[in-house]
């Protein structure tokens, strides 16, 4: 599974509703499950396709601390890979039998890039509604312990009162938006180097 966190003005509906204009249409279907804080959105493959194999894939969204996780879940892919052996063992047998199966194969492997589409809608709609992996506004000030300012990331001290501001200071993963101290090395969510 692969988890990514976006800041900013977004809900899970936002995200989900952007999933199921993509990919209920043509060999696949789409539907939306759960509450608007938390919304599971279900792709698979249209049982009355007319080529390629079976494919399914769940991405959970769900509401975060100013912002939204989202989570695409492990594709089922052997429906896929039965449709492509079926191909190659017609190919071994009569190599001018690929030319019936060309929209199989092409539908096979339209489907075995679902993930990688899932991810390019998900940025996209992020994009277009001003959200980002990048922290917030909210986010991106940190509270005084002694007179309760905020004060903007990055500031030594309080502007306010002079307090030191110390090691509080978040940031981000650039890799998948998940916030993360400053003295981490590892991102906790995806364990790539900061």
């Amino acid at each position: 599974m692969e988890r990514k966190f976006f800041h900013g003005n977004i809900k899970p509906v936002d995200i989900a509703q952007a999933l199921l204009a993509e990919f209920n249409q043509g060999n696949l279907r789409a539907q939306i499950l759960g509450q608007s804080d938390k919304m599971a959105v279900q792709v698979n493959t249209n049982p009355g396709a007319s080529s390629g194999g079976q494919t399914a894939l769940t991405i959970t969204v769900q509401s975060h601390q100013d912002g939204i996780m989202v989570e695409v879940g492990q594709q089922a892919w052997l429906g896929v890979v039965a449709s492509l052996g079926v191909s190659a063992l017609s190919a071994i047998r009569n190599p001018l039998s690929l030319l019936g199966r060309l929209d199989d194969i092409a539908q096979d492997i339209e489907n075995l890039q679902l993930t990688e589409k899932v991810w390019t809608i998900v940025s996209r709609t992020v994009k277009s509604l001003g959200a980002s992996a990048e922290l917030s506004d909210k986010l991106k000030r940190l509270v005084c312990e002694y007179c309760h300012a905020a004060n903007p990331v990055g500031e030594a001290s309080c502007i306010a009162c002079g307090a030191p501001l110390g090691m509080a200071q978040p940031g981000t993963c650039r890799q998948c938006g998940f916030v993360v101290k400053k003295g981490d090395k590892t991102c906790p969510n995806c364990n790539s180097a900061l």
